[in-house]
């Protein structure tokens, strides 16, 4: 089935759900996070589906948030609104009891990185690369990337990635403890459905079990932070800093901050 925001593709036990926005780099407008989270709950119900893959159209896995529709006056409380939309997607993505592998194929940047650190695997191409570029535009990480990036890799390092916000290699990735695993371009997809067929014929039922108690342990306080989020961000669209970041962004240069 495909659709203008994602395509889903079957093979074996295994869903293949792509971001279908290459034109955009698959930046993660609202209507392709609720079709995402369309397409998780209908791999949920089908009894059929043992792992889901989830990869992006085109040459990058996600430019993350449409930084197009931030052009436009966000007024007081539409930044709260907007993220809390989101938040169904990020609590189905962690208590879905089955496995969720990211086959990150090209760029995972800002909102785009973070919904790798939602999924249970990861699985990058030696072409990929990853930054939280939030801060470059004047922003907070989102997408809960405040709390499963320091618990990947520590704080020190993640405060590193957040406030620089400069790109790592897949390699470097590896090395930092964020993705699993980094394979040649052309043996992703491959590799990644291959992994996901030899997790489909183990005890799925014991798995989907242990990913919903470890989930459930390790992030108590999860909604609390989401609601935190939610009002930071709303703050920093409200801010000069986010203005001007905006329009660096589109005009191609480095933005000038003020700190206001």
């Amino acid at each position: 089935m495909e659709n203008q925001w994602i395509i889903n593709e079957k093979q074996g036990s295994t869903k293949i759900i792509y971001l279908n926005q290459p034109e955009t780099r698959n930046a993660l407008a609202m209507e392709m996070r609720l079709a995402l989270l369309q397409a998780l709950e209908d791999a949920e119900q089908d009894d059929a589906i043992k792992c889901i893959v989830l990869t992006g159209s085109g040459k990058g896995f996600s430019a993350g948030g449409d930084i197009s529709a931030m052009k436009k006056e966000i007024k007081p409380l539409e930044g709260r609104k907007r993220l809390q939309q989101s938040h169904p997607l990020l609590l189905k993505m962690l208590s879905m009891e089955k496995p969720i592998i990211a086959a990150v194929n090209g760029a995972a940047a800002g909102a785009g990185f973070s919904l790798t650190l939602l999924c249970d695997l990861i699985v990058a191409s030696d072409e990929a690369f990853f930054v939280q570029s939030f801060v470059n535009i004047g922003l907070i990480p989102d997408f809960a990337a405040i709390h499963f990036l320091p618990a990947l890799i520590g704080t020190q390092r993640a405060k590193e990635l957040m406030f620089l916000g400069e790109r790592i290699s897949a390699d470097d990735a590896q090395r930092f403890g964020i993705v699993n695993r980094v394979v040649s371009s052309d043996q992703l997809l491959p590799e990644v459905i291959d992994m996901a067929e030899k997790l489909g014929k183990k005890a799925t039922a014991a798995m989907g079990m242990t990913k919903k108690i470890m989930n459930e342990h390790l992030n108590k306080d999860l909604k609390n932070l989401l609601e935190m989020e939610a009002q930071g961000q709303d703050i920093c669209f409200q801010t000069e800093d986010f203005k001007e970041g905006v329009r660096a962004f589109f005009e191609k240069r480095e933005p000038y901050f003020t700190g206001k």
